[in-house]
């Protein structure tokens, strides 16, 4: 782990790595005084409603609402938008993820030094909000905001926290002098990275951060006991073809400092961890993070045979083979991949 000078973020680290690019003291001269089975729906902007296309929306019983495709639930506010569905099922892996990012951090909600009294905080992408709910409980000095596409939030949360029914890549309404910005899991449905790392710059205070936490969708080994093509690679390359086709860039992660060098961020940082697939490690704490990691990924393979190996036009029975192809690679105990 290196919080020094800045280490090299290059794609030649290790692929799935987990990136924190925290930004140091932005200049202060930069801060102002004041349901189909394709995601066509997302570029047919005549099948939205105008209040979709309105700006940040407060949760009331339109917002509730749902879409169903592939016998998964989808946020309906933006449909299509996140092609990841919201379901229970989904919320139950996130939630795990949470819970192997803080073994993999010991316990830290994040790195940036934003001191013991922090007045503002927003988590981008916030989810089921587990990460902006305990941050709130540890910082009770500031407001902590989640957003988020879909309303799925709990409704018992602390008093300073709240909740917003937005896309990050809108044009900014979510106020200004934040202390942090976290985002996590969200660089593989960011269309444009530049744009939102530059809204947030404008909208820190001086020297407040920005903080990624962020895994390479890319599978590695390091000792030979993976086959190169292996199934579960070449499900995932099929995957970030689809994802690709639809705009968006998997290897986001790897390529994160230079739009946060150009919105204005300094002192940008880079922590690097190998999340372990599976409980091969000899360490304790990685072995219970390569079980969630590869309960999530088992959890994740319906989800990358439905919507976008359709979008390939890959057949509903061939894609049933890819899955199974995938989990028999998963169920090998002797391939130390990560």
């Amino acid at each position: 782990m290196s919080c020094g000078s800045a280490p090299s973020c290059d794609p030649g680290l290790p692929d799935n790595a987990l990136f924190h690019r925290p930004g140091d003291e932005p200049a202060i001269a930069a801060h102002s005084d004041g349901a189909s089975d394709s995601f066509d729906d997302e570029f047919e902007p005549s099948e939205w409603d105008e209040d979709n296309l309105s700006d940040t929306t407060s949760i009331n019983s339109s917002i509730y609402a749902h879409t169903y495709e592939h016998g998964r639930r989808f946020h309906k506010y933006r449909h299509g938008r996140y092609p990841i569905p919201n379901d229970d099922q989904e919320q139950s892996r996130e939630d795990m993820k949470h819970a192997m990012y803080m073994e993999l951090t010991n316990g830290e909600l994040f790195y940036s030094p934003i001191g013991d009294n922090p007045q503002k905080i927003l988590d981008i992408g916030t989810g089921t909000g587990l990460w902006a709910i305990e941050v709130g409980d540890k910082f009770p000095s500031a407001i902590v905001t989640g957003l988020d596409l879909s309303p799925i939030q709990p409704v018992w949360i602390p008093p300073n926290v709240n909740f917003i029914i937005d896309d990050a890549e809108d044009e900014w309404m979510n106020g200004s002098a934040w202390d942090l910005v976290h985002c996590r899991g969200m660089s593989t449905t960011i269309k444009d990275p530049h744009k939102l790392c530059q809204q947030t710059f404008d909208n820190l205070k001086p020297g407040g951060w920005m903080e990624w936490q962020e895994q390479h969708a890319n599978f590695l080994c390091d000792d030979g006991t993976m086959n190169p093509d292996d199934d579960l690679i070449k499900l995932y390359r099929l995957a970030t073809q689809a994802f690709e086709r639809i705009g968006y860039d998997v290897h986001l992660a790897s390529k994160l400092r230079e739009p946060l060098e150009k919105a204005g961020f300094v002192n940008v940082r880079c922590v690097v961890k190998k999340i372990p697939i599976g409980t091969w490690p000899a360490d304790k704490t990685l072995r219970l993070v390569g079980m969630y990691m590869k309960t999530a990924i088992q959890s994740f393979l319906p989800v990358i045979i439905a919507k976008p190996l359709a979008l390939l036009g890959i057949p509903e029975d061939e894609r049933e083979v890819w899955r199974a192809l995938a989990l028999r690679s998963l169920s090998k105990s002797d391939q130390h991949r990560y």
